[in-house]
């Protein structure tokens, strides 16, 4: 299996709008992040973790031409607004694409694009989405993707982990039972926005420590904020850990 980082920014994206410090000026593509995001490739199918605002633009980036599903860890703007962009597909392959989320986002989803489960809505060219409300670990074509209740400030969210590798953004504390699901992880994917504190995000220092607690092979910091330049940030990091980038591609046991 093959991941793909579509995107590893925050909410803003960098370069940030309107800023002109070191990483948003920098020359250094890795310091170019587009909203987070991860493609899972295996056996012929793509499955996308969120749709970014910039999914479209990572597609692209990226050559897909397929979709076969998309999964949400929460509906915040940055990790759904590029929903619509997957009526593409649907053209492409002529079939409903089935969308996985928990109860509250898929309510979330369902008013914020209502027009998506209008049956008689009187345009065409809209997302063609069969629902699936996420209640425990589900199966994607031979693949077991368990979720990982997480918080990200008083927001319940979810990861997700899928065989030895576990995928966690946007998050400000994992509960205990959830740190127990992650045993044995071999290639752990954490939220690590900056080094100074946030209320709702995990810092490069507190997922440092909790790389150190579950002992992963290999760990990468993804939403990441533009207070992080890559190279100065990736070669202070203990081995085993970086900075992820957009375009990174990992290739899975």
């Amino acid at each position: 299996m093959r991941l793909t980082f579509l995107g590893t920014g925050t909410s803003t994206g960098v370069p940030f709008l309107g800023c002109h410090c070191p990483t948003c000026s920098s020359n250094d593509s890795h310091d170019q992040r587009t909203r987070s995001s991860v493609l899972l490739e295996f056996d012929g199918r793509s499955i996308v973790i969120d749709t970014t605002p910039d999914f479209r633009q990572q597609g692209l980036r990226e050559q897909l031409d397929r979709l076969d599903a998309v999964v949400l860890t929460h509906t915040h703007a940055d990790h759904i607004f590029g929903l619509d962009d997957v009526r593409a597909f649907n053209v492409r392959q002529k079939e409903p694409i089935p969308i996985y989320a928990d109860l509250p986002s898929m309510e979330s989803i369902r008013r914020i694009f209502p027009y998506i489960f209008e049956a008689d809505y009187p345009a065409g060219g809209i997302p063609r989405l069969t629902p699936h409300v996420i209640d425990g670990p589900f199966d994607l074509w031979g693949l077991l993707v368990a979720p990982l209740p997480v918080l990200h400030g008083n927001l319940p969210v979810l990861g997700f982990r899928f065989g030895h590798t576990a995928y966690i953004t946007d998050f400000s504390a994992i509960p205990e039972t959830t740190l127990e699901m992650l045993d044995g992880v071999e290639v752990l994917i954490l939220d690590a926005l900056r080094h100074q504190p946030h209320p709702t995000h995990s810092t490069v220092e507190q997922s440092l420590e909790l790389v150190r607690r579950l002992k992963p092979q290999r760990a990468f910091f993804t939403h990441i904020a533009h207070e992080l330049r890559h190279e100065p940030t990736n070669a202070a990091l203990p081995r085993g850990v970086e900075l992820a980038y957009d375009g990174l591609k990992l290739e899975l046991s």
